[in-house]
């Protein structure tokens, strides 16, 4: 079997369904240890699985020289995306999130030390990070100095990683080709913008598709969608009726959860990340089944609450 592939918007490219998000290669203390074969082994894991888009970012510790360290010899075989306004040296003091910066100068700095970490000449898509006002955007001329980047040939696209309340505002500029969006079964108040910026002639990027593993009986909801009170979504998820529904259908919560999120019709991808093989290999085969059946898709939206 084969990951199914759908296009990224109007950019031309198609891209798999199922993506790698490469946070969890970010290491200690931000994330788990890996030695770096061991990352190597995972990275061409996941193209050799047929993965061909990968999303990084300055604030990823490490991944990004790991990334250019492991894979920069298959360049041509996958779609890389990156982020900008990050800071350039990472607060060891503090947990995240960082305060971001989104000026003409960081914005350059942060493409220019990508390109160099990453071992290579074009990054696909650099996206604006943690979604800022579109006041903070006109004020630092950050859109002016991507699509600067972009005339020199240093990346190919202009995204933004946004969500609530500043993604409606983004969408209507008009000016980003792909977009960064939180959306899982457990976390839908993202779902109509989705669907209005595929209609935009955007590529959707989906994060969170997984819900950090929330329903998966290992996890037992110790990490839920970060823009959610404490508990709200197993409590949704315990109330809606899903359970019975899935255990009709003979499914696991976490292939419910990944196929969910790859029904939506407006989504060109979802990012899931892991540093673990074995994991890997389990979210490629879910990946490979794509979307749920059409009746169940219909029953779990009816059944799981929308905010």
């Amino acid at each position: 079997m084969t990951i199914m592939k759908r296009s990224l918007g109007n950019t031309g490219e198609d891209v798999t369904i199922l993506s790698y998000g490469a946070m969890e290669l970010r290491g200690a203390p931000r994330g788990p240890e890996i030695a770096d074969d061991d990352a190597g082994r995972l990275l061409n894991a996941v193209l050799d699985g047929g993965i061909n888009l990968i999303d990084t970012s300055p604030d990823y510790g490490r991944s990004e020289e790991l990334i250019g360290a492991h894979i920069g010899g298959r360049r041509d075989e996958f779609f890389l995306s990156s982020k900008c306004g990050c800071p350039l040296d990472l607060p060891t003091d503090t947990p995240p999130p960082y305060r971001h910066d989104f000026s003409p100068g960081n914005v350059r700095a942060n493409v220019e030390r990508s390109l160099r970490r990453l071992r290579t000449d074009r990054i696909d898509l650099v996206q604006v990070h943690m979604s800022p006002s579109e006041a903070t955007l006109r004020e630092d001329r950050t859109v002016e100095t991507l699509k600067d980047l972009q005339a020199e040939g240093k990346i190919r696209f202009i995204g933004m990683s946004g969500i609530l309340p500043n993604l409606p505002d983004h969408l209507a500029m008009g000016v980003f080709d792909v977009f960064q969006i939180p959306y899982s079964a457990v976390q839908r108040d993202h779902e109509a913008l989705i669907t209005r910026a595929a209609d935009a002639g955007a590529g959707t990027l989906i994060r969170g598709g997984a819900a950090r593993g929330a329903a998966a009986e290992d996890k037992k909801w110790r990490s839920g969608p970060l823009s959610q009170a404490p508990g709200t979504a197993q409590r949704n998820w315990e109330t809606s009726g899903i359970a019975e529904l899935l255990s009709e259908a003979g499914m696991s919560n976490m292939e419910f959860v990944l196929r969910f999120t790859l029904s939506h019709p407006g989504l060109s991808t979802t990012i899931v990340g892991t540093a673990n093989p074995a994991h890997l290999a389990g979210n490629i085969a879910v990946a490979e089944k794509g979307p749920l059946p059409d009746d169940l898709y219909e029953e779990a939206k009816k059944r799981l609450p929308l905010p």
